[in-house]
């Protein structure tokens, strides 16, 4: 057409105006035919005309459809304007609430905001959500349920990432070569290497940054009048300009791998992001009490920490319940000093992440210091548990070797085994200080014994029974006399002991059985299934006998349970009535809020309280009796495991925990009843052959296998 010398987009809006005069014919037409108050009286009618009402409102949306395409052609700029998004959605499925169920469809909006104001292009926004409607609709039979959800993505640090501090800042020179490759670098030679104690010495951080997102830089030193603003994208500076700011740094971060789309693909979810985020502001945080810090996120403050000490700063980041949690640990030797903080034994949790270990301030992993934490702390925790503890280790930096792993978190030392040692020492002394490790005190306070008498009005102080002994007894000794003058010195008789029946003892009670009564067997006789050692269900089938692990068994029922509830959100809720306090790391409290609505879906009831404390208000109701903390603290542990080693999505990992926790342990015994239930509800499920955790639920021993081996 445009070959033709026609102007497309004028074509689009002629076309258009002549649909727009055609509907308004149609509308007086039918107001004609039929009145709003005809229509009222006449269901009949107004039934067959509210299709062509339908229709007209089709048609009207296709014009607008034409002049949104010819306002695109133009290449103008999208007006956009402040609007709540919630609202305009919630609209348009009200609107065709009355076309779904003329379609028979059940129609349902979701969303879990009540309002969310943002500048859109209303009209597109309306459009596109009038198609994508219709094309549900369009394609679902009559019966079925169309959902319209509307979620809003948090960026987690993908969209922007901001930085800002009050110190020093930086020249216009520096600021400017800060983005090249190794000019931030804190090595100036070769011996350098030998002495680093900075995060960093390479000087590529800022240069990989800038590589792949949009960096915006403002910086002014104190004695500058204005600052600096460098704009750089994908390594190549757009922009450098003064501007009037406070001293200081802002490193502003848009745009994560805006020109490297395939690695964008590859970033987790904006809760795991932002995961990430907040465990390495707490590494930071932890060996900077000095200095204030404070992070939010989508406009939400998440932390505001202030200046201070080691402990002031834990409790900032876990909670102030930590103040009585904590015990101090100082050693400091000639190679060795040792300086941080411990939990107590009777406070550590089943799940790992208030483990913190650093290395001259850095942030590492070891699994060999970390045996010599769990060592001193030997018997005193459950195996299941794990110790918490915030220690800084410093060494001389020529003692280690920090160029193990890209980020920094492995370091090699010089003489581990002695480092191992002091950290030992140091843990058991802290504990042993604070009398935590189990004893007995066999001195005996005067003091106790005084203050004890006065409170009971007692004349004379209390003294130990005088037991009288035969210090000449001696059972071995042999002489001529019979053996029963031996133990008569040592044992006196009971004078005036009653003699005769020993009936006589329980009174005129004669009706005495001769033997005591059996235990109950643990099966009838006629019963059609046996339990075995209190672990196993056997009964009897066509080819032999089944042999079903209880413990297993019942672990499959409830994971299929589970995994049902979630799905159709039918958990059945047990109201608590004491509310428990959960509390856990930024991580996991990130992570727990992430499983709320499967955790709902189950029966469980949370409230936040602060970002890091979680109230269980109700428990499902399969857990009953259970230590609803200790069984959410398992939760989020295997949800880590299952999620690293075994790639499980959520639903399943919380599935697969809750029935483990939940189900027949060994040695329950099972009544007739119980049995046959477990039986039924095994062979009812879609996988009844394999528990969860993959082993067989049960074994059918056959004929000719009995045969074979009774009759070798």
């Amino acid at each position: 057409m445009e070959t033709a010398g026609w102007d497309t987009s004028v074509l689009l809006k002629n076309i258009a105006a002549q649909f727009r005069e055609e509907l308004s014919e149609l509308y007086l037409a039918e107001r004609k035919l039929a009145s709003p108050d005809k229509r009222l009286s006449a269901p009949l009618t107004d039934k067959r005309l509210s299709y062509a009402d339908k229709s007209r409102l089709r048609m009207t949306r296709l014009t607008r459809n034409l002049e949104t395409c010819a306002d695109l052609m133009d290449e103008k700029p999208l007006e956009r304007e402040n609007d709540d998004i919630v609202r305009l959605i919630s609209t348009i499925c009200e609107e065709s609430a009355d076309l779904a169920e003329y379609l028979g469809l059940d129609l349902t909006f979701l969303c879990g905001e009540e309002a969310h104001v943002c500048a859109i292009h209303t009209e597109y926004i309306r459009q596109l959500a009038y198609h994508l409607l219709s094309n549900a609709m369009r394609r679902t039979p009559s019966g079925g349920r169309v959902r319209m959800s509307l979620r809003f993505q948090r960026s987690a640090g993908r969209i922007l990432l901001s930085v800002e501090d009050n110190g020093c800042g930086m020249s216009e020179t520096d600021a400017r070569l800060c983005f090249e490759r190794h000019a931030t670098s804190k090595i100036s030679k070769a011996e350098d290497l030998f002495n680093i104690r900075t995060m960093g010495f390479r000087g590529e951080a800022l240069a990989s940054i800038a590589a792949i997102a949009q960096v915006e830089l403002k910086t002014r030193r104190r004695d500058d009048e204005v600052g600096t603003k460098i704009v750089n994208e994908g390594s190549v500076v757009k922009e450098q300009s003064l501007v009037p700011m406070q001293p200081g740094t802002t490193f502003t971060v848009k745009n994560l791998f805006f020109n490297v789309p395939a690695r964008r693909n590859f970033l987790k979810s904006p809760q795991a992001e932002m995961r990430h985020i907040v465990e390495e502001f707490t590494r930071v945080t932890l060996m900077n009490p000095e200095i204030g810090f404070t992070l939010s996120s989508d406009g939400k403050e998440v932390y505001h920490l202030y200046p201070g000490n080691l402990k002031q700063r834990i409790m900032g980041l876990f909670g102030n319940n930590y103040e009585e949690k904590l015990l101090p640990v100082r050693q400091e030797s000639d190679r060795v000093r040792i300086d941080g903080y411990i939990v107590k034994a009777e406070f550590a949790k089943k799940t790992r992440g208030e483990q913190y270990f650093f290395v001259n301030k850095r942030f590492i992993k070891h699994a060999y210091l970390h045996h010599a934490i769990e060592n001193a702390f030997l018997e005193m925790i459950p195996k299941d548990s794990f110790p918490g503890y915030f220690l800084n280790i410093e060494v001389d930096p020529a003692d280690i070797d920090i160029n193990i792993h890209p980020t920094k978190t492995e370091v090699n030392f010089l003489d581990v085994k002695l480092v191992y040692a002091i950290l030992h020492a140091a843990v058991r002394k802290a504990i042993g200080q604070h009398n935590l490790s189990p004893m007995i005190d066999f001195d005996e306070s005067a003091e106790l014994n005084n203050d004890f008498v006065a409170a009971m009005g007692m004349s004379s102080p209390l003294s130990l029974p005088n037991v009288p002994i035969d210090p000449n007894f001696n059972p071995f000794r042999k002489e001529n006399g019979p053996r029963e003058s031996h133990w008569e010195g040592g044992y006196q008789p009971q004078r005036n002991a009653p003699s005769g029946d020993w009936r006589i003892l329980y009174g005129e009670r004669t009706d005495l059985p001769d033997e005591p009564p059996r235990q109950e067997e643990e099966s009838q006789p006629n019963s059609r299934y046996l339990q075995v050692n209190q672990s196993f269900v056997v009964t009897t089938v066509k080819s032999g006998l089944l042999v079903i692990d209880q413990h297993l068994a019942h672990s499959r029922v409830l994971f299929e349970k589970f995994l049902k509830e979630m799905e159709n959100h039918s958990g059945v809720s047990q109201q608590e009535l004491f509310p428990q306090a959960l509390s856990l790391n930024a991580n996991d409290a990130s992570l727990l809020k992430e499983m709320l609505p499967e955790l709902e879906n189950l029966g469980f009831v949370l409230e936040q309280a602060n970002p890091t404390t979680f109230m269980v208000n109700g428990t499902p109701a399969d857990a009953a009796g259970c230590d609803a903390v200790a069984l959410l603290e398992k939760i989020l542990d295997n949800y880590k495991i299952n999620r690293t080693d075994l790639q499980l999505d959520r639903k399943l990992s919380l599935a697969k925990t809750m029935a483990a926790q939940l189900s027949l342990k060994a040695q329950t015994r099972l009544s007739e009843t119980e049995m046959q239930n477990l039986v039924d509800q095994l062979f009812a499920c879609n996988v009844a052959e394999v528990a969860p955790n993959g082993k067989k639920t049960y074994i059918i021993i056959g004929v000719e296998e009995m045969v074979e081996k009774l009759r070798v």
